[in-house]
Parts: structure tokens; sequence; C-alpha cells
């Protein structure tokens, strides 16, 4: 099993993805405090909803959570299923680009969502 990249745990405990990042990290919270676990990780998982920004505690969760799915193989499972999951949603991987073309626009042009926007040079005035 891959580690669970600090950055996605940092990005996620921070309130990175809206709506989609929110439930991944409730989706991991629920995971890690299952009742019949041993409850490994929850102590890293809080400190880093308390200071998502910190990449040691995000290091340390992503650490501790790699420990208990050696132990336990259902767990380890189910974290492999959250995995697949929260890769749709990605920090800095990857990128979205909106290209406006096919005429010459005048005015304010909406984003909804994006990372890159891209004009074409022979669209810009």
């Amino acid at each position: 099993m891959e580690p669970i990249a600090v950055g996605l745990l940092a990005a996620l405990a921070g309130g990175d993805g809206g709506e989609v990042g929110r439930q991944a990290w409730e989706g991991l919270g629920a995971l890690v405090r299952r009742p019949n676990g041993d409850g490994a990780g929850e102590a890293e998982l809080v400190a880093l909803e308390r200071a998502p920004g910190d990449v040691a505690r995000a290091h340390a969760l992503s650490t501790a959570l790699a420990v208990r799915a050696a132990l336990e193989p259902d767990f380890r499972a189910e974290l492999v299923h959250w995995q697949e999951q929260a890769r749709s949603f990605r920090t800095g991987e990857g990128s979205v680009r909106n290209e406006i073309s096919g005429g010459t626009f005048h005015g304010t042009v909406s984003i909804q969502q994006g990372r890159d926007f891209y004009i074409r040079p022979d669209q810009r005035q």
C-alpha cells in the first residue's frame, strides 16, 4: 500500500476541495474512529485538524495510518478504498484549463472553477 500523501492530508484537513474535500476528510475520520479498531491514528488526526498547515503533523498521521494498515488487514482494505476515492481530490497535481476562443469577447469573463485560465493570444484585446 502506498502511504497517504502528506500534502493531500494537509489540504483535506485545511478544508481544501470544497464539499468533496470535506467528505473525504470526514470519511477518513470515520475510518480512523471506527468502533472495532484500536483507535491508532486518532490523536494524529485530531492534531492535524487543529493545525492543518503543519506538515509534520500530516506526516505523523500518514505514518500512523501506514502502521495501522500493516497491523490490521480490515483497516488496510478500507484505507485503500478511501485512498482510491480521495485520489479524485488532488492538490497541485494535474491541471484544469479553460480556454476562450472562436470570437472576440468584450466584458467580464466569469470562471466557476479552475486553477489555470488561458485566453489564446489571438483572442486577446
